[in-house]
Parts: C-alpha cells; sequence; structure tokens
C-alpha cells in the first residue's frame, strides 16, 4: 500500500512539472552514438537507444523496463524525470519490457505496437503533455491504450 501511494506521488510530481521546467540546450540535444558512450540505465530500467524522427531533430528515448517490475509506475516516473526534465519543448519515451520487442528506427511494427508498455510525449508547440499506459500496466480505460 505505501509503496503505491509513493508512486502516486512520484507520478504525479513527474506530471505536475511546468513547461517551463523543461530547458535543454542545442547541443546535448544531439543523439550520441551506442558505441561512443555507456547506455543510461537505473534501479529497473536501462536506456537502449534513442531515436531520431525522421531528420526533425527530435528524439524517441527507446527505454527497457524488467520485465518482472513492468507495473511499477515509479520506475517509469524516474525515467521520465531523468530524461525530459531538462527537455524544452519536446520530450518522448517509449517503454517495453521484452527487449526482442525492441524496434530498430521510431516507426512501430504492429507487434511492436501491441508490446509498448507506456509512452510519454511533451510537445509544447503541439500542447500535449501525456502519459499513456498499456491496460497490462493500468487496467484503468480512461489512462491505458488497448491494441
Amino acid at each position: 500500500m505505501q509503496k503505491n501511494l509513493v508512486g502516486i506521488i512520484v507520478i504525479l510530481l513527474a506530471l505536475s512539472l511546468p513547461f517551463s521546467a523543461f530547458s535543454k540546450s542545442e547541443e546535448t540535444a544531439k543523439a550520441v552514438p551506442e558505441s561512443s558512450q555507456p547506455m543510461d540505465s537505473g534501479n529497473g530500467w536501462k536506456l537502449v537507444k534513442t531515436l531520431e524522427m525522421g531528420k526533425s531533430g527530435k528524439f524517441i528515448h527507446i527505454v527497457l523496463i524488467d520485465h518482472d517490475k513492468y507495473t511499477d509506475k515509479t520506475i517509469y516516473s524516474a525515467v521520465i524525470f531523468k530524461f525530459c526534465r531538462d527537455e524544452q519543448d519536446f520530450c518522448r519515451i517509449r517503454f517495453w519490457s521484452q527487449e526482442r520487442y525492441i524496434p530498430e528506427k521510431a516507426s512501430l511494427t504492429t507487434e511492436q505496437n501491441k508490446q509498448l508498455k507506456a509512452e510519454y510525449t511533451v510537445n509544447k508547440a503541439a500542447g500535449i503533455h501525456q502519459l499513456r499506459w498499456s491496460c497490462s500496466v493500468d487496467p484503468d480505460k480512461s489512462h491505458c491504450f488497448s491494441h
């Protein structure tokens, strides 16, 4: 019960950050080649790759959540805070719990989309600030996407 309450508080704090709290320099927004630097990771997650959306200069962080912990929303909140707290205009993170479904490119196959556990998107220009869950993570139909 206490763990769930802490998780809810962490998620609410992450989601309540104002857009003005997201600031990142252009220099650090560039993708870092996977081989030149170790990937970020934390308790229950690791960054697998960062993909550019076409040639837009906007990136999607692809994160693997430990399969045994994919229903623990505090893990997602920690990742969101780490990667999006300094983003000024755009931040997108997609989460999977099985590495074999992680895409090689920004577009997803039907099966990769079915296995997506969560997606967090901030797009200030479009007025978007949302966190969507797979129904296997959060069965509440107002929060989850069905495949």
